[in-house]
């Protein structure tokens, strides 16, 4: 079983609800020009992204329907080959609809998955690596939305800034117990630490965040081994 001490005490419900009430607040006044603007996903627009938020919903609802396999299955028939080809399917899908009807389409559509994950909570659903706690799912959900919306510029104010630095590195943590458990991980001061057979990392939390959202800037100085090390983002 894998150590979840460390997003003990946290709420992913509610860590998504507010996720998701940042991105909906911040796009639903964004202006026509906004839309072609680039983000920090390589080749994706804004509008993009949000065809992405909205698209990932299908996958989501597969879950808590129990019909994982059948997704993976139809998407594969669609010409999806790999997460990079399946995300561009979902996306384009979308491009007959207008920003407005996307962004309602994401906006009902998150409200329900963790409405869902949230009245399984203490249970599994199914995902593509089999029985998953429903849980567990709800912090990468949240996870990927707090991503996603730095990606697209969604503003974060200044009284915000630490605690969802904070619960993102407490997660971050998880993330990398339980994809890579042959690393050590330890917390202090607003740091962590990484370790692992020749090899070590010692980041600020900030830092480690974009990490493990495979976000690192160019000029991190932080080498490309290193950086996949630390990376919990497929």
């Amino acid at each position: 079983m894998v150590d979840d001490q460390d997003i003990a005490g946290l709420d992913p419900y509610q860590l998504m609800a507010d996720e998701a009430a940042r991105i909906d607040t911040f796009f639903a006044a964004a202006g026509p020009a906004y839309w072609s603007e680039p983000t920090r996903c390589e080749g994706w627009t804004n509008r993009d992204l949000l065809a992405h938020l909205a698209a990932c919903e299908d996958y989501n609802r597969a879950c808590l329907d129990g019909t994982v396999p059948q997704f993976l299955a139809d998407i594969g028939t669609k010409g999806a080959v790999d997460l990079a080809s399946a995300n561009e399917i979902g996306i384009r899908e979308l491009d007959p609809q207008s920003v407005e009807q996307v962004l309602e389409l994401w906006r009902a559509r998150v409200r329900e998955t963790r409405e869902g994950l949230q009245a399984r909570d203490g249970g599994d659903i199914d995902s593509s690596v089999g029985a998953y706690p429903a849980r567990w799912q709800a912090f990468h959900l949240a996870f990927e939305l707090a991503t996603h919306a730095d990606d697209a510029g969604v503003p974060v104010t200044a009284e915000e800034a630490a605690g969802r630095i904070d619960w993102q590195a407490r997660f971050g943590r998880f993330a990398i117990k339980e994809l890579k458990p042959d690393l050590t991980i330890e917390s202090s001061g607003g740091r962590t630490r990484v370790k692992g057979d020749g090899f070590e990392a010692d980041l600020p939390d900030e830092e480690f965040v974009q990490a493990v959202a495979a976000r690192l800037p160019a000029d991190s100085g932080i080498e490309a081994e290193t950086a996949a090390m630390l990376s919990a983002t497929p």
